[in-house]
């Protein structure tokens, strides 16, 4: 993944999410979710099926989720 500057506050939770298959999907997800109050970046891995969210404060996944069905694909839960 790729390093970004962090704060304090801020931090960072990855996602497993199902359904990406191209930069269509990583275009789309990256605009939906950066979208949402308190996300600082998004970070969609392709290969892994993994989207890394850095938030200012806890990330709220039931709204995550709802985004990322929304966009039409499926957030499976926090990667382990």
């Amino acid at each position: 993944m790729s390093c970004c500057t962090t704060t304090p506050e801020s931090r960072t939770t990855v996602y497993a999410v199902s359904g990406m298959t191209c930069g269509h999907c990583k275009a789309t997800l990256t605009k939906e979710i950066g979208a949402l109050d308190g996300v600082l970046a998004v970070d969609v891995d392709l290969e892994t099926g993994q989207v890394a969210v850095t938030t200012s404060g806890e990330p709220d996944d039931a709204l995550l989720a709802r985004v990322v069905d929304d966009a039409g694909y499926e957030l499976t839960g926090r990667a382990a």
